[in-house]
């Protein structure tokens, strides 16, 4: 899932970010013990296709949705949706992400409103996103 979310990253994402920006939002140095225990707290899902990893998400009990990647082979193929369609059933309350600039189309065509724009900084480099929320 490390591999698919930096490759991820690095190729769907670079339409909207700096080579500089990717390399902070995806270093290649995981906390695979903080991810791992952040997955088992939320509710999560791992999309497979004839054994491969194809896509990933998660959802926190609070409604926000953490994490959902693709893998760069399976874009377009409807995964996000069928994956976003059960992460979003798996709460009942509103939901809340904060979209990069390249979800953000995706989630406005569910629903989501952009409640604003923000700037995440990661080792003094600055990464636009959208806090998000789709309302129950």
């Amino acid at each position: 899932m490390t591999e698919l979310f930096w490759n991820t990253v690095h190729t769907v994402n670079a339409k909207g970010y700096t080579k500089e920006q990717l390399d902070v939002w995806a270093t290649g140095q995981v906390d695979l013990q903080k991810w791992n225990h952040s997955l088992q707290e939320h509710f999560s899902m791992v999309a497979v296709d004839d054994g491969v990893i194809v896509g990933f998400g998660d959802i926190d009990e609070t409604g926000y949705l953490d994490r959902l990647y693709v893998h760069t082979d399976y874009q377009g193929k409807g995964i996000a949706t069928a994956m976003c369609n059960r992460l979003e059933w798996a709460v009942q309350k509103d939901i809340v992400t904060h979209a990069s600039i390249t979800a953000r189309p995706f989630f406005g065509k569910r629903g989501y409103k952009v409640v604003k724009e923000q700037q995440v900084e990661r080792q003094g480099i600055f990464l636009t996103n959208f806090v998000m929320i789709k309302k129950r």
